[in-house]
């Protein structure tokens, strides 16, 4: 179990996209804890913003390699959701 609702949202993702898709059908992305499920991040939107969430989609970004020199790695995996707000919930994000 994830302890708070600020640890399982991290960050909001702006990007081109994700700001048409906010200015034209009432979604964010957000990125958020990879242990989290849907049903924990829309209580954490709901709690944190006061706003009330339609749906959530989620994405799972797997880790790329990456090489520095003769050292190889990997990215970190990240886990996306992208969240939609009901008719006359709205989040402002400066």
């Amino acid at each position: 179990m994830i302890g708070n609702y600020r640890d399982i949202i991290k960050a909001p993702i702006i990007t081109e996209k994700s700001a048409a898709l906010a200015q034209t059908k009432n979604t964010i992305t957000f990125s958020v804890d990879v242990r989290a499920n849907k049903t924990q991040i829309k209580q954490a939107i709901e709690k944190i913003f006061n706003v009330e969430v339609e749906s959530v989609n989620t994405i799972n970004v797997k880790p790329r390699r990456k090489r520095v020199g003769r050292y190889i790695g990997k990215t970190n995996k990240v886990k996306k959701a992208i969240v939609k707000l009901k008719e006359g919930s709205s989040i402002e994000l400066n």
